[in-house]
């Protein structure tokens, strides 16, 4: 019998052992997660949505020899030494797996076997959506801690606070369970209930009723340092970065007490994501030119993403801050603005993923992801190995302000004269001592804002362009045209 499965693999294998196509899935208005450059005009996306079974590949012969006998045999025999003479029994099924991970991980670092667990999660990080209860928790002390809730969720509206500890999942102890297993049980189709027994500080514990829901998470937080002037953090690209972005961009400029005056797009340790969400945050601060292509050995064509015309803030000073934790779609994203002469690119040298990872689904709710493609920037620019240098490098660094550097002033002079402003200015303190400096606490971020507000500064300043010379003589309506046009040019000079 092992005879006979040794041969009718080797006769699987050898048989015409062809390369396939990617396979192709009619347009759908679900995203291709991570790093799936967007279909061409006309063309089928690379990736099916989740949880969609996958197409038939069609068989497209490539150049080069078939997979050499001897070495399928190798491979058989290994697979047949480990059977017998591993230390303990392994499943049939847990080999070939280990074989398609080894496979796939020896090509480059970002291929990948995705098992169903990691196949739902990559969908969940993409999408930026899950099915569960909202809520950001961690372990301690053997239990569930609750990080934060999510605002507007079931977890959030059912009363769950920051701090919270629960101890059981729908009756089942918590304890010498693993982070990802009480999540798996927390998490299930929406409208369905979960009990939960949560723990506060200083009260008996309580039983409480969650319906589950479809969570979505924004990747997208805007903050104001200054009036006028906002830093838009993104920590990830998801399906709907985009989107959120400009609901909150659209927020600030709709403000007519502070009009937006300058911006800082914070994208350091932002590990990248869906390409379509670089894209279309590109889009946003770009009128038009060229925002990223793609070029790699199987798809059809080199891929090239233009961006629209209209742009959100047009001439408001824009920088973009990057650090070595800046990976892929973020380097989209810098590349797009730097090289379109958008943004001045602030921090340090970028990661330098610059290619694809195209996600293929597999039957039984698996996949692969497969490096596919090369990034290029605008000019051309490849990313990989090599990252996005920022026009001004900032390095961290932790500011220590010095006391009593100015010692004295006007004001401490006796009997100054009075200043008519102060008394309007008095008592408008809320006696609460102050923030910290920006400077002191995210030195490279402060650094970002003075170059934005050294831009708006030389925009005011800058000299208005300069209008054509009156002629030295005005023409009048019933003149006679000249007799001698170099007459005329003579006195135009």
């Amino acid at each position: 019998m092992r005879l006979h499965k040794t041969m009718l693999m080797l006769a699987l294998l050898a048989t015409g052992v062809q390369a396939a196509e990617l396979p192709k899935t009619a347009e759908t208005e679900s995203p291709t997660p991570a790093d799936i450059p967007a279909p061409a005009p006309g063309a089928a996306p690379a990736a099916a949505p989740a949880g969609a079974a996958a197409p038939a590949a069609a068989v497209a012969p490539v150049t080069g020899e078939r997979l050499p006998l001897d070495d399928l045999r190798i491979f058989v025999e290994v697979f047949e030494r480990i059977r017998a003479s591993y230390v303990e029994p392994v499943e049939d099924r847990q080999l070939f797996e280990n074989a398609i991970r080894g496979m796939l991980s020896s090509l480059d670092p970002h291929s990948a076997y995705l098992d169903t667990r990691d196949f739902e999660e990559l969908q969940n990080a993409t999408t930026g959506e899950f099915e569960g209860i909202g809520l950001d928790v961690g372990m301690e002390d053997g239990v569930v801690k609750v990080i934060a809730p999510i605002d507007d969720s079931p977890a959030s509206k059912a009363g769950l606070r920051a701090g919270d500890y629960i101890i059981k999942i729908d009756g089942k102890s918590v304890q010498g369970m693993s982070l990802a297993d009480a999540i798996t049980l927390m998490r299930g189709k929406p409208g369905t209930k979960l009990q939960l027994t949560v723990l506060r500080k200083g009260e008996e514990p309580r039983e409480v009723e969650v319906t589950r829901a479809r969570i979505e998470i924004s990747s997208v937080r805007v903050r104001t340092l200054e009036p006028g002037y906002h830093v838009v953090r993104i920590s990830q690209f998801q399906t709907h970065t985009g989107r959120d972005l400009r609901r909150e961009v659209e927020k600030l400029a709709a403000d007519p007490k502070t009009p937006v005056r300058g911006l800082v797009l914070d994208l350091r340790n932002n590990p990248g994501g869906v390409l379509d969400g670089a894209v279309a945050v590109s889009d946003l601060f770009l009128d038009g030119g060229r925002i990223v292509s793609t070029r790699g050995r199987v798809l059809e064509g080199e891929q090239v993403f233009e961006a629209s015309p209209g742009e959100l803030l047009s001439g408001v000073p824009l920088t973009v801050l990057v650090n070595g934790g800046s990976a892929s779609a973020s380097e989209i994203v810098a590349g797009a603005l730097q090289d379109n002469h958008r943004a001045l690119v602030v921090g340090t040298t970028t990661f330098g993923k610059g290619s694809v990872q195209t996600v293929l689904p597999l039957t039984a709710g698996k996949g692969i992801k497969l490096t596919t493609a090369r990034y290029y920037t605008p000019n051309g620019r490849s990313i990989q190995a090599e990252g996005i240098r920022p026009d001004i490098v900032v390095r961290p660094a932790q500011v220590e302000l010095l006391e009593g550097g100015d010692l004295f002033h006007e004001a401490d002079l006796q009997g100054h004269l009075g200043n008519e402003n102060a008394a309007a200015a008095a008592g408008k303190g809320d006696g609460k001592a102050a923030d910290k400096p920006l400077v002191e606490r995210d030195y490279q971020l402060a650094e970002a804002l003075n170059l934005v507000k050294a831009a708006v500064w030389l925009k005011q300043k800058a000299p208005a362009p300069a209008t054509a010379a009156p002629p030295a003589v005005a023409p009048q309506e019933d003149a006679k045209p000249a007799k001698k046009p170099a007459s005329r040019r003579k006195k135009a000079a």
